[in-house]
């Protein structure tokens, strides 16, 4: 039954993502072995000793464990629910029927919006400077040997230092294609980089992907991105598809070789095994306040709809801005990943 015709349509006809579907069934299909019983025959105790476990002996986050009872509890509903008649169709074949075996007294409460890890966070300057020095001197090294290897190792070193420039999520990096970048007549000295266009931002539930520009703010950023699109990225036999970032062997760079390459630069420096790629992101904002820009820029600048969240707010200061936030003092402490870094328009451009 798990994954079975009815259910993988059912998903399809709520416009859930695909990978959402696939990552669902997964979870159910788990549960299915721990459980060692069939859907019908499923209890609330299985699911609190598949939960304990999962927690005690895997070490689980919150959010993987919420999510998890969240996929059980959808195909319970689903399974239950008259309209498809499974209920009725097992009482008849076996003399039971399955029941909802997750509820509110065995599941975790989703009450913060922000379910990360209290250790994650930004790059000091000092980090992140260290960080893009030694991905240069990877391309240096292996240039320095004659070996083919360059390539990838300055699209990788321009990658990350464009995630850090635009405060871009992973998948917002990696689906960036060439024309995804345009003038902002208000910074003439930024040319064809003086705005990025996001068109895969994080999408809400059912909904396609979130589109929203990003303003230029840094010249650094615009001129390695003219050297790689110019001088770099047409060596890549794969070119020609037309993504920012393609791979030797295929037309866009995989989620696998990022991380990889990421967590190989940071564990080389022994810098804190809490950064991650999403650190890019929670840096730019933090960066951004700490080198002097105006509060009020920031906000308009990352979050049109919803206030910043990323950087703690001086208690007092300001109050005229979304969420009581001002001027922020040098901090590295974030609630990671609850802002959008997007612009209205071009004209919410303002000078440092």
């Amino acid at each position: 039954m798990p994954g079975g015709p009815a259910s993988r349509t059912a998903a399809p006809a709520r416009n859930l993502a695909f990978s959402t579907i696939e990552g669902r069934e997964k979870t159910v299909r788990a549960f299915v072995r721990h459980a060692d019983a069939f859907p019908w025959a499923w209890s609330p105790q299985m699911l609190d000793e598949w939960m304990g476990d999962l927690r005690s002996v895997r070490g689980l986050k919150r959010s993987t464990l919420r999510n998890y009872q969240g996929s059980v509890r959808s195909f319970c509903s689903f399974i239950t629910d008259p309209a498809y008649g499974w209920a009725a169709t097992c009482e008849e074949r076996f003399g039971t029927h399955p029941v909802q075996v997750v509820h509110e007294w065995n599941s975790a409460v989703h009450v913060e919006e922000a379910e990360a890890d209290a250790g994650k966070r930004a790059f000091t300057h000092d980090e992140l400077q260290a960080f893009f020095d030694y991905a240069d001197d990877q391309v240096d090294k292996v240039r320095g040997r004659g070996r083919k290897g360059w390539l990838p190792a300055f699209r990788d070193a321009v990658l990350f230092k464009t995630a850090y420039a635009f405060g871009l999520r992973r998948n917002e990096t990696r689906m960036l294609g060439t024309v995804d970048f345009g003038r902002n007549p208000d910074g003439p000295e930024f040319g064809d980089y003086g705005v990025l266009y996001v068109r895969h931002g994080k999408a809400k539930k059912g909904s396609p992907p979130k589109r929203r520009s990003v303003l230029t703010v840094w010249d650094w950023s615009a001129e390695i991105l003219q050297q790689w699109n110019e001088e770099v990225r047409p060596h890549f036999a794969t070119a020609g598809a037309g993504a920012l970032w393609p791979s030797e062997r295929s037309a866009r760079v995989g989620f696998s070789q990022m991380n990889t390459r990421f967590a190989a630069y940071r564990d080389a420096l022994g810098l804190d095994e809490n950064l991650d790629f999403h650190s890019f992101r929670r840096s730019y904002v933090t960066h951004l306040i700490e080198d002097g820009w105006d509060a009020r820029f920031v906000q308009v600048l990352l979050s049109p709809q919803r206030c910043v969240h990323d950087v703690q707010h001086e208690p007092g200061a300001g109050g005229d801005l979304c969420g009581g936030g001002g001027y922020l003092p040098p901090s590295t402490t974030q609630f990671p990943g609850r802002f959008d870094a997007g612009a209205t328009g071009a004209d919410a451009r303002l000078a440092a």
